[in-house]
């Protein structure tokens, strides 16, 4: 166990990080997620709130669907990413990243509902068909799509998202029956998983963590999410200062690295070819499934996918190479 952002997070479970993330891949497992935010906004004006602030477009979905988006700085900073539940036609379940809540509630109003319901992800290519004998309405939900369950007689919050790359849904239990349906969900052949298979899993899928990929100075389109930006609506916080970068074009680009060996780059290491620094690592790891090390680093834009470079960890070079994103595809 860990602090992490305020909670006390498991890193792992007695079976390991490495056997988490292979049965994740291969099987299902179940992250308690609870440290999430949850901010609910309803009411006639919610969706104009979101809609102006956010940037991404809520006409593109619906009720019943769940949207990832981005509250900026007015610098285009990525201040967090956040997933929208439309619950119902009037009401919004923001779910900001764990340190994140109050900024979010500044930005958006609505009311704070962390500490009232518990999050389980359950992730993996077999999650759907083991819930099916605990929550079967929470395993017809589709990719991206938001509706609800009903575990021992209380109402579950659930939407197809995760953080793995992986196939599977989030549930949002209240407190009170939280630990229940963990072991329900545990007892059906799921495995726990803790916070370090949750990184490898998201780095193997080349997805972003806030304060790593993502957070001051760091824009959407230098994360390259610029799919993320509704530019067809007519405001939300931070758009001259993106509108300003998107035509002069970032200064540098998220990319994949791929390393030789088994030993594993880390973030904020410096990115150098030919002896010439041209970027950084935000995150690095070694990767179960790929078996040898993978890094997201901030690169110089004009860097091609195959270029070969070299990481400085800790005074010694790991050779590697600029490959595509994802490193691993969805099994």
């Amino acid at each position: 166990m860990v602090p992490f952002g305020g909670w006390d997070m498991p890193v792992q479970y007695p079976t390991g990080t490495v056997n988490e993330h292979l049965e994740c891949r291969r099987g299902a497992v179940v992250f308690d997620v609870s440290h999430l935010g949850t901010v609910r906004v309803q009411g006639a004006g919610a969706f104009d709130r979101l809609q102006s602030v956010l940037t991404n477009d809520l006409r593109k979905i619906g009720p019943g669907r769940a949207q990832y988006t981005h509250l900026l700085d007015e610098d285009a900073s990525v201040l967090d990413d956040i997933i929208v539940w439309w619950v119902a036609p009037d009401v919004f379940d923001v779910m900001p990243n764990a340190s994140n809540t109050a900024r979010v509630l500044d930005a958006l109003g609505g009311s704070d509902t962390t500490e009232q319901r518990a999050v389980l992800a359950v992730q993996g290519p077999g999650a759907r068909a083991r819930l099916q004998s605990v929550l079967p309405e929470a395993a017809e939900i589709g990719r991206f799509r938001v509706g609800t369950a009903s575990f021992e007689g209380v109402g579950c919050v659930v939407a197809g998202t995760g953080y793995t790359g992986e196939d599977g849904v989030e549930i949002a239990v209240p407190v009170s029956h939280a630990a229940q349906l963990w072991s329900a969900v545990t007892a059906a052949g799921v495995l726990p998983a803790g916070l370090g298979a949750r990184d490898t899993l998201r780095l193997e899928a080349g997805l972003p963590l806030h304060g790593h990929e993502l957070g001051p100075g760091i824009t959407p389109l230098q994360a390259g999410l610029g799919w993320v930006v509704g530019w067809d609506k007519p405001t939300f916080r931070g758009r001259a200062a993106l509108e300003h970068e998107r035509a002069v074009g970032p200064h540098r680009l998220l990319r994949g690295i791929g390393t030789e060996g088994r030993r594993p780059p880390r973030s904020d290491c410096p990115v150098l070819v030919g002896g010439r620094q041209v970027g950084v690592t935000t995150s690095g790891n070694f990767s179960p499934i790929l078996g040898h090390g993978i890094a997201l680093a901030f690169l110089e834009p004009d860097l091609p996918i195959g270029a070969d470079l070299s990481i400085d960890v800790r005074g010694q070079q790991l050779a590697g190479t600029v490959v595509p994103l994802p490193f691993v595809k969805k099994a």
